[in-house]
């Protein structure tokens, strides 16, 4: 018969294992990627499946970045487009979250959550009155007709509210008999107070618009204008799909991401904790 602590120590161990399988199993297709952008197209669809090349191909790094194919402009598109995106919902949501949680004015609750419940609506039905709405602005084929809806987050706005929400009001009562305005509240004394939730938002944003595919695709039609999810369909010919070079242009890709959240992993982590215990 099995004590409590060799009862614990199974748990611990199972759990562990299965942890580890479920983590494996996450990570195999980056490694699988990583593994096929160093492959000719003969090894790549080898079984059993090797991980590691038999030879390393880096041509195909080579023919991505300096073939025929301008990866590089998608890859600047990418970067402005996501650049302003970000920025723009990082203004705007803390902004509106800061109104939301902390100003009073009238039928606040009732426009917050109208403006939450625009999150049920599929972004599918919104496609065609976009591109009219575009078409007739004359801005459609322009970085201009992505960047702008980029700029706004519902998500954005209810992380921040939340995250704005948690701070004491006793502290702004304070600044207001310091003579602080509104703006001085939320510049000096709020925002300081929640890079957590900046950090998080920034990540969530900049994750959800360097992988955007579906808008471009169809306000984009001249190829120096796509971004790399658009671009990497220019690997695909009449003569069939190069593999390699699309796993070697998506391991390029992947690249910012991991950058990302490499740098800001103390932060996120931090944001995501708080905003599970504090709601």
């Amino acid at each position: 018969m099995l004590n409590l602590s060799q009862r614990n120590i199974i748990r611990k161990v199972i759990f562990t294992l299965l942890s580890l399988s479920i983590g494996i199993l996450m990570v195999s297709p980056f490694l699988w990627m990583l593994s096929a952008s160093f492959k000719n197209g003969a090894d790549i669809f080898e079984f059993p499946i090797r991980l590691i090349p038999k030879t390393f191909d880096w041509s195909n790094f080579k023919k991505v970045w300096t073939g025929p194919v301008p990866f590089y402009i998608f890859y600047l598109n990418s970067m402005k487009i996501t650049f302003l995106q970000v920025l723009g919902t990082l203004v705007t949501s803390s902004l509106a979250g800061f109104a939301f949680a902390k100003l009073r004015f009238k039928y606040k609750e009732t426009i917050f959550l109208v403006y939450l419940a625009t999150m049920i609506i599929p972004p599918q039905v919104l496609f065609v009155p976009k591109f009219i709405m575009f078409d007739q602005l004359h801005l459609i084929n322009t970085h201009t007709a992505i960047i702008l809806p980029g700029m706004f987050s519902v998500l954005g706005t209810f992380l921040m509210r939340q995250f704005f929400s948690t701070l004491p009001n006793e502290l702004f009562e304070a600044s207001k008999i310091d003579g602080a305005g509104y703006w001085k509240m939320f510049w000096q004394i709020s925002l300081p107070l929640v890079k957590p939730a900046l950090v998080t938002l920034l990540i969530l944003a900049f994750t959800w618009h360097w992988n955007e595919y579906e808008n471009p695709l169809i306000l984009l039609r001249d190829r120096d204008l796509f971004t790399i999810p658009l671009g990497l369909t220019s690997y695909t010919d009449e003569n069939g799909t190069n593999y390699p070079l699309i796993m070697a242009a998506s391991v390029s890709a992947l690249a910012p991401l991991v950058l990302i959240v490499v740098i800001c992993q103390r932060w996120f982590v931090e944001g995501i904790a708080s905003t599970g215990l504090k709601g």
